[in-house]
């Protein structure tokens, strides 16, 4: 069990900071970050929170997971790490790269 949380299903209000404080009851915050949007910089509706220990985090899992904030049921759970993702590719962008296609 690891001490970093993923929150998810947060209103799109919610800050970094409204996610510390929501999981500060439950145990020490190193850090909390909702995650936002490289283009237009709005949430992305989760972030993550890394708690002080492992009880910490359990307890705050415990506590907020399936909980009604701003309307919303959170999921929190344990964050999974992060699988390294190809860069470049297509752009996302439809697909298939091909910057040649006439229309």
């Amino acid at each position: 069990m690891g001490s970093k949380l993923y929150v998810g299903n947060l209103s799109y209000d919610t800050t970094s900071s409204d996610l510390e404080q929501l999981c500060s009851p439950h145990g020490q915050v190193n850090s909390a970050e909702v995650i936002q949007d490289r283009d237009t910089g709005r949430s992305k509706g989760f972030g993550f929170v890394q708690m002080g220990t492992d009880q910490e985090a359990q307890a705050a899992i415990a506590a907020l997971s399936g909980q009604n904030v701003g309307g919303r049921d959170l999921t929190v759970n344990e964050a999974k790490p992060r699988e390294d993702r190809p860069r470049g590719g297509s752009g996302g962008y439809g697909g298939g790269g091909g910057g040649n296609k006439r229309y």
